[in-house]
């Protein structure tokens, strides 16, 4: 991952450092320093990314960077804790389902009346957000070979499915 610095650099290729300082109110200098390694020995300044990542270290409120993937056109999806903890495709694919289950629950309950209230869609989008943190982790165990007898199980389960459907006919 790139240091904050780097990516304001990057950043301010595209679109000029006078017209960021310009568009913000700070001075062109300042501008430059952001775009400088800060910390000890180092002559740039404490920039606007490295604030923010401290607001949330500080402040622990995740909708924070919610909002700001939001303002830039997308979502936020939490890292799972703890790729490791799925070593069986069957419960990690059931705990996935529970969660859509526990949603569309939600979902319903909130829509009886014919319209949903701030406070119903607040806990729709908390166990939205919750459903993608499970399907990450999901995808992230794939991806780190937790899932590598994916084939062997579903094979097993298929085999067993028909047996207990064709084994009746004989």
């Amino acid at each position: 991952m790139q240091d904050s610095h780097d990516v304001l650099r990057d950043a301010f290729e595209a679109s000029g450092p006078k017209a960021v300082a310009t568009e913000l109110g700070v001075s062109l200098s300042s501008v430059y320093k952001w775009t400088q390694a800060s910390g000890d020995g180092a002559s740039g300044a404490t920039n606007p990314l490295d604030r923010l990542a401290a607001l949330i270290r500080i402040t622990g409120h995740e909708p924070i960077i919610q909002w700001l993937c939001h303002q830039a056109g997308g979502f936020y999806v939490k890292d799972p804790n703890g790729y490791g903890e799925c070593l069986d495709l069957l419960p990690a694919t059931t705990e996935i389902i529970q969660e859509f289950a526990s949603m569309i629950s939600i979902i319903a309950l909130a829509g009886a009346d014919g319209r949903i209230a701030p406070g119903e869609a607040r806990e729709v989008r908390q166990r939205w957000e919750e459903l993608k943190t499970v399907t990450e982790g999901f995808v992230c165990c794939c991806e780190e070979g937790h899932f590598n007898r994916i084939r062997e199980v579903a094979g097993r389960h298929l085999a067993e499915i028909e047996a207990d459907f064709c084994g009746d006919e004989s």
